[in-house]
């Protein structure tokens, strides 16, 4: 089904290239990080939705891929702590196995702050 998009928006990339926004960009990446894992498509649609809305409404006619990646992992984070994982060794871009275990303590200590 169609969406309606409130204006034209464009994605500003790393080294200054900019594209159209595309929304399917972000359920893309987001269904990569959670494959396998215990999340609908429909709690995926919903993420993506909220993630468009909090982008138009800040109404800005440019968006960073950075902010982007932000707001991708704040969703993920709520929905499925591997997926978050997965998706953050991409966008922050790990390079050795020592960036995969300081992320997963910094992680943990504030999953134990959260909890309490």
């Amino acid at each position: 089904f169609e969406r309606i998009q409130l204006r034209e928006m464009t994605v500003l990339k790393s080294g200054e290239k900019r594209e159209p926004f595309d929304r399917d960009k972000i359920t893309r990446s987001m269904q990569v990080a959670l494959r396998k894992r215990p999340v609908t498509a429909e709690q995926i649609d919903r993420a993506v939705n909220s993630i468009v809305r909090q982008i138009e409404t800040e109404g800005e006619a440019e968006v960073t891929t950075k902010h982007i990646g932000e707001f991708v992992m704040q969703s993920l984070i709520q929905l499925d702590m591997v997926g978050f994982i997965r998706y953050a060794s991409v966008y922050q871009d790990f390079d050795k196995p020592e960036d995969f275990q300081q992320f997963v303590k910094e992680i943990s200590k504030l999953k134990v702050t959260k909890d309490k």
